[in-house]
């Protein structure tokens, strides 16, 4: 076996799997999961009508590049919800469906990582391919992939298995819980290949500023790496008068019209609450994504036609999605009062997360809630490494605001309950 597969980490529910073994909960109370980011709201009734008339194109096998039609309704899409000019996004080169972010968070890194380090250098020009000549360069550079601290998973797992090195961008409250890019020493840009961002941020909801983003386009061109977007929460967020940003935005602002350098990952399972569809798709760099487009023609990555129907219907609607919106918006309206008097939470921009300091121990205090009241909430400092200054992730928990609006509210009073 790959003895690479030793290198990866113990999966944040794994570990919590074994911090509840032996407990006990009461009896008298249901028990209400908030630990995963897995979306509980009714599916939007037009996908399943869709996936109903997709049946009928179950008779070829689909090409990786998956149809047009899908292609063209994700390109409008990313027109429309970030106020893209029309026909920026070119179907035909610049987009990708892909089986749910998760997988194409990992297969990109295999595609885009060389692990014996960048053969060109900072001043090389644009790396305008994936796939390098694999041999070791002089002095044995090491690849780099780098991402916020604390992360989605994926993008660790993802680095080790391509044989590079995860480098952690600590995102705390000092930084507004954004990565701090200026921490970062040139000698780690200089060996960067791919720098993983998420705007809204996977645990702490944050979102990554215009001006923010064209900063990391700014070292991405001055130190030859690729900036991968991770926008699954793009739709999931709480003031209505300022939606987040898009890396294609930053890019385009930056005067990179062909998207120079960015890929970004879009997901249909918390825009329309269909996880199970495992749907989304890729785009940017033409430059990028023709490549990846070869690897995952062997790596077989088609998406089923069914699904790519049904996709093409999510992709063109927005009311449904607005409508998944206000049910989040909803809940955070309703569990803040209840939290704020007795945990020190924040608001958070978007994502449906909410990302407290319990000061102490968070495995200690997941633990007795889950003894106590039978609420799981996951351990922030699961979801990070250690750095200079310590665990980020440490005595934080992450509550996933992903039950019913009620299941959410009664949950939000067992925790004040518990606190009290």
């Amino acid at each position: 076996m790959n003895p690479r597969l030793e290198l990866l980490h113990t999966y944040p529910f794994e570990r919590l799997a074994r911090l509840k073994a032996g407990v006990q909960p009461p009896a008298h109370l249901r028990h209400i999961a908030m630990s995963i980011g897995e979306p509980q709201h009714a599916p939007p009734a037009l996908v399943l009508d869709a996936l109903r008339e997709g049946m009928t194109r179950l008779g070829s096998y689909p090409p990786t590049i998956g149809s047009l039609e899908m292609r063209r309704a994700a390109a409008r899409w990313l027109e429309r919800r970030f106020g893209l000019p029309a026909e920026a996004i070119d179907p035909e080169t610049m987009v990708l469906p892909v089986n749910g972010t998760r997988e194409a968070l990992f297969s990109f890194v295999q595609a885009a990582v060389d692990p014996n380090g960048k053969s060109g250098g900072a001043h090389a020009g644009p790396r305008r391919h994936l796939a390098r000549d694999g041999q070791h360069r002089e002095g044995g550079r090491r690849a780099i992939v780098a991402m916020p601290n604390p992360f989605y998973q994926i993008y660790e797992g993802a680095a080790l298995l391509a044989g590079a090195e995860p480098y952690y961008i600590d995102a705390t409250a000092a930084t507004g819980h954004a990565p701090d890019l200026e921490s970062v020493p040139g000698a780690i840009w200089r060996e960067c290949e791919v720098l993983f961002l998420c705007s809204p941020a996977n645990p702490t909801g944050a979102v990554l500023p215009l001006e923010y983003l064209r900063r990391a386009l700014a070292l991405a061109a001055e130190y030859d790496f690729i900036v991968a977007a991770d926008e699954c929460y793009a739709d999931l967020y709480f003031d209505e008068r300022a939606p987040p940003a898009s890396l294609l935005e930053a890019a385009l602002a930056s005067g990179h019209h062909l998207f120079e350098r960015c890929i970004v990952f879009h997901s249909l399972s918390k825009r329309s609450s269909v996880p199970g569809l495992r749907s989304g798709f890729v785009a940017g760099d033409p430059a990028l994504i023709a490549p990846f487009l070869l690897y995952r023609t062997y790596h077989g990555g088609a998406m089923s036609p069914m699904v790519q129907h049904a996709s093409t219907a999510l992709w063109n609607d927005d009311a449904h999605a607005a409508a998944n919106r206000r049910l989040y918006q909803e809940k955070l309206e309703r569990v803040l009062p209840i939290l704020a008097p007795v945990l020190d939470v924040e608001r958070p921009a978007g994502a449906f997360y909410l990302w407290p300091d319990v000061r102490g121990d968070d495995e200690r205090f997941v633990r007795e809630l889950y003894a106590r009241a039978n609420v799981t909430l996951l351990p922030g400092s699961y979801l990070a490494r250690p750095g200079a200054s310590g665990n980020p992730g440490a005595r934080r928990v992450r509550i996933s605001l992903t039950p019913p609006v009620e299941e959410c509210v009664e949950a939000a009073e067992r925790i004040r309950d518990f606190l009290r």
